[in-house]
């Protein structure tokens, strides 16, 4: 039988996973790793870091469940957007990887600013805004600041290309990680020349351009010898982690959005054709589905509001050793009805972000009565991230993309009572990927399609992507969350504007 595995590399972990072609998780191995933060506003890690990460990943997973190097048909990358490792012409890092998470090329990101026309460059990127996290401007800044390696790079790969050429010696990328390097018309599907002209460089300093589930090759012979797997292994490219996660979740034509609730809010909206919001509030991207494109709403503080209850006011929860904190707090939440008795929370603890971009923005409780229990506040939590979801669906709505039902990931889809506040707030059926490892599931269903194990993408999906829990909307609530729900856009009007 063949199989299937992934890489995925995180910003504090590699996790590689292994599946059958029916969408079984075999195995999962996590391995961490420490960022590294040289001065202020920088973040780095070595590239080897990831690539022994993955290494030591793949051998876990076939030990673990016994499935011959020679029995995996093909790899599929997932990673996060933006990291990128300046590489010499014989394939040698030159530095330090430049994590996402870096800060240190804003005046470079100012300088593209003035050069170019935010609307037009909207257009042609998808991005909304030029800011410092784009590879774009941190490679501006190594040209300042390090010109040496900027020199002698031959390449600048992003984490997905790097992954790519550890496994079979060629530079090859996808757009839907590629598009927030900053200088990739996701129209032309081709790299901006006039963009790359500002940055500094030329394309053939670039990784090629392929689409996802494309074969790049097979694994060399010195990966084999590293990783275990067969020279005979085909590695596909896969797709930015969260477009990956909406391919393992089913999320791949209009109508299905998924939502991914960890520390913040991540939405996932299919588009089929590419959709420029006119005030520019919302991320349009191509999709890892061919000719589909996708928006890319984002919330910087879901289960972080949680967290920071629990952290700050849920000291007896947490003291308890026989039962999880979370699931204690939700209990209390269980007991208050729906719209917590007139009690409000704004969620956005750290700033919000979309649909009204606002880093003055901050989090409050309104309402508070004598009648208010800790439950209450707990509830209020809850259903103030709903809240932020429903108004990133009624954007999307706006935006004349349609939606059907919600697929939900992340912590926060291990709640039941979450999930039923989400259907009601929303009037929507919410659903659950039986695969709580959504984007390595995607990497995996994106290999299988490029090794030619599925007969499309649709196929894969249909095969390997699997609903476990569904929650109906309760028409009996639409009314009391209507109101909630307006209750909560005219609190942050009031404070905010």
């Amino acid at each position: 039988m063949p199989y299937l595995l992934s890489i995925d590399g995180g910003t504090t972990s590699t996790k590689v996973a292994l599946f059958d072609t029916d969408g079984r998780m075999l195995a999962l191995a996590l391995n961490e790793y420490q960022l590294l933060t040289p001065a202020v506003n920088q973040v780095e890690l070595p590239g080897p870091t990831y690539w022994q990460a993955a290494v030591k990943g793949v051998r876990e997973v076939l030990a673990k469940s016994g499935v011959k190097g020679r029995d995996v048909a093909a790899v599929g990358i997932t990673t996060q957007g933006e990291t990128f490792i300046p590489m010499d012409a014989q394939g040698r890092e030159l530095r330090n990887a430049i994590v996402w998470l870096d800060g240190r090329a804003v005046e470079e990101a100012e300088d593209l600013k003035r050069a170019c026309d935010l609307d037009a460059y909207f257009r042609r990127t998808g991005l909304p805004d030029i800011n410092g996290v784009w590879a774009a401007a941190k490679i501006m800044w190594l040209r300042t600041h390090e010109p040496d390696v900027y020199r002698r790079a031959a390449k600048f790969p992003l984490l997905e290309d790097y992954f790519i050429f550890k496994l079979t010696g060629e530079y090859a990328t996808e757009a839907s990680v590629s598009m927030s390097a900053g200088f990739l018309d996701i129209i032309a599907y081709d790299w901006w020349d006039e963009m790359l002209a500002k940055v500094g460089i030329g394309r053939e300093r670039l990784s090629r351009l392929c689409h996802s589930a494309e074969a790049v090759g097979r694994v060399s012979r010195r990966a084999a010898d590293e990783t275990g797997l067969s020279e005979q292994t085909v590695v596909v490219t896969g797709a930015l982690d969260q477009t990956a996660g909406a391919v393992g979740a089913g999320n791949i034509a209009p109508g299905i959005i998924t939502e991914t609730t960890g520390t913040a809010l991540a939405v996932i909206a299919t588009t089929g054709r590419p959709v420029f919001d006119p005030k520019r509030r919302v991320l349009a991207a191509p999709h890892a589905a061919r000719d589909e494109f996708i928006l890319l709403p984002f919330a910087q503080t879901a289960g972080m509001t949680f967290k920071w209850f629990r952290d700050v006011f849920g000291e007896p929860e947490k003291a308890r050793k026989d039962a999880d904190a979370y699931d204690l707090l939700t209990k209390l939440a269980a007991n208050v009805p729906p719209g917590s008795d007139g009690l409000l929370m704004l969620p956005h603890l750290t700033g919000s972000s979309c649909p009204v971009f606002n880093p003055a923005a901050r989090g409050a409780f309104i309402g508070i009565s004598l009648s208010h229990t800790r439950g209450h506040f707990v509830r209020a939590v809850l259903e103030s991230v709903a809240f932020m979801l429903r108004e990133i669906v009624e954007l999307v709505l706006e935006l004349g993309v349609p939606v059907e039902r919600v697929r939900s990931m992340g912590g926060g889809a291990k709640s039941d009572l979450w999930l039923q506040m989400k259907a009601d707030a929303l009037q929507k059926p919410v659903e659950v990927p039986e695969c709580t490892e959504t984007a390595s599931l995607g990497a995996a269903i994106l290999a299988g399609v490029g090794a030619g194990l599925f007969q499309s993408l649709e196929d894969g999906v249909a095969r390997a992507s699997k609903i476990a829990r569904r929650f109906e909307p309760n028409p009996k609530m639409a009314q009391t969350y209507h109101d909630a729900y307006k209750g909560y856009l005219d609190l942050f009007r009031k404070l905010y504007g």
